[in-house]
């Protein structure tokens, strides 16, 4: 008999296989369904920024805001609680962080339409849909009007509501690019295996074919917490057994996380979202020379990367990997890399001390290696992993301003730990949708 999720997903993929004729037998691709977004590029955001920005206290803090919101919208749509964790607090932080990155973006109209309809194309995974952004509006209308109070204006509603269609639209339209994709991938569990107490290195193989580059990530979502799904960098460039390799450290929060390192065993079920991210190396690109950074699981990253440096030698001329502490002084993958280090003279791999890394840092190893050369570090590309519990916005943006002192060109840095990607994909529980569940 099939689980209440499963019988779910199996109607989801129906509806989407449906969506996809519709699409394919109506006149030019003009898509068939009922709902349809308006057209965000005809939106300047500018104003309507400043507006709600002015009034913003009236309804702050945002916290209460949004909790606000999430009761309207289970009394008049009860069934869409059982869709969400028992714990509301990440999804309710979440949120919160989502409006934050809206209000402040607002005038960036054109950077706001690509992170949300990237969102939209994620979110497929959890089941969202143009009815439930609708419960969700009408949920968030009427939380601005119980904060706020008599102090209410129809301006302010007008603003708020067109924020909110700008990103759900570009949503909705990048979930419709994304069609012909799977919302997700079933994968059985090939291999668990401890490296340390809290950590474990999982091979899988997914069920369906899955593209993907070395240095993407994928959120993964375990049975044993449905519904809540976290972000692990694939620790394996692209192979012909298909086998993807995941390096996952328990958080001790009864999260995604544990059930991974700690409720998994070889035969069992995960399921994948789509890949994701910034660390790939370009398609096209001249020699140049490589600086990989990581810390802790942000080596996965970087292991994927040198297995296809080294598949592709003539598109670098050396390497260098800097590992942190925790990782140089009793690495997990130690064995890997130092097989794999041996008879490639064009690899170098340094350790830093925890302050080679910090979101202060003073002069380390990392700033040695920039000042090798004088001009190297503007023909270099500098690829950076730190593990989630290290990958502040600060430490983030510490590292890389530093790289921009020592002549580091900002398009030669590449990272996944900013903006609203950090907000969506790395909290605790990324669960159906900060925008709404469904």
């Amino acid at each position: 008999m099939n689980t209440p999720s499963e019988d779910y997903h199996a109607l989801l993929a129906r509806h989407d296989a449906m969506r996809l004729r519709r699409r394919l037998l109506s006149p030019a691709g003009v898509d068939a369904e009922p709902w349809r977004a308006e057209a965000p590029q005809a939106y300047n955001g500018t104003a309507d920024q400043q507006l709600i920005s002015e009034f913003l206290p009236l309804v702050s803090p945002l916290e209460e805001l949004i909790a606000e919101l999430y009761r309207v919208m289970f009394e008049r749509h009860p069934y869409l609680r059982s869709l969400f964790p028992e714990s509301m607090a990440f999804q309710q932080a979440h949120l919160v962080g989502i409006f934050r990155y809206l209000i402040s973006n607002l005038h960036r109209t054109d950077e706001m339409i690509g992170t949300f309809a990237q969102l939209g194309r994620d979110h497929r995974k959890l089941g969202v849909r143009p009815a439930h952004f609708e419960a969700f509006e009408a949920a968030l209308i009427e939380a601005l009007r119980m904060r706020a109070g008599a102090r209410w204006t129809g301006a302010l509603e007008d603003a708020w509501l067109r924020m909110l269609r700008l990103a759900v639209s570009a949503m909705v339209r990048g979930a419709d690019e994304a069609i012909a994709e799977p919302p997700s991938w079933e994968a059985t569990v090939t291999s668990h295996e401890f490296r340390t107490p809290d950590l474990a290195v999982l091979r899988v193989r997914p069920h369906q074919p899955y593209s993907f580059r070395a240095g993407q990530y994928a959120s993964l979502e375990s049975p044993l917490q449905e519904q809540a799904w976290r972000p692990y960098y694939l620790a394996r460039a692209p192979h012909p057994d298909g086998e993807l390799e995941f390096h996952v450290r328990a958080r001790g929060a009864d999260g995604v996380s544990d059930a991974l390192v700690h409720g998994t065993r070889e035969g069992g079920t995960v399921r994948l979202s789509a890949p994701r991210g910034a660390l790939v190396l370009p398609d096209h690109t001249p020699s140049a020379d490589v600086l990989l950074i990581a810390s802790g699981t942000g080596w996965a990253a970087m292991k994927a990367l040198l297995q296809q440096i080294d598949a592709e030698r003539s598109r670098a001329h050396r390497v260098r990997l800097l590992l942190d502490a925790r990782v140089g002084e009793g690495m997990y993958d130690a064995a890997y890399l130092e097989a794999f280090r041996r008879g490639r003279p064009w690899l170098t791999v340094l350790t830093a001390g925890r302050a080679g890394l910090s979101a202060d840092p003073g002069p380390g190893v990392l700033d040695g290696m920039l000042a090798q050369r004088p001009g190297a570090a503007a023909r270099q590309h500098v690829y950076l992993a730190l593990e989630p519990e290290a990958s502040t916005t600060g430490s983030v943006r510490a590292v890389a301003a530093r790289l921009a002192a020592a002549g580091v060109p900002a398009m030669h840095t590449h990272h996944d730990s900013t903006g609203i990607v950090r907000v969506i994909e790395t909290s605790a529980s990324t669960t159906r949708t900060a925008l709404l569940s469904a």
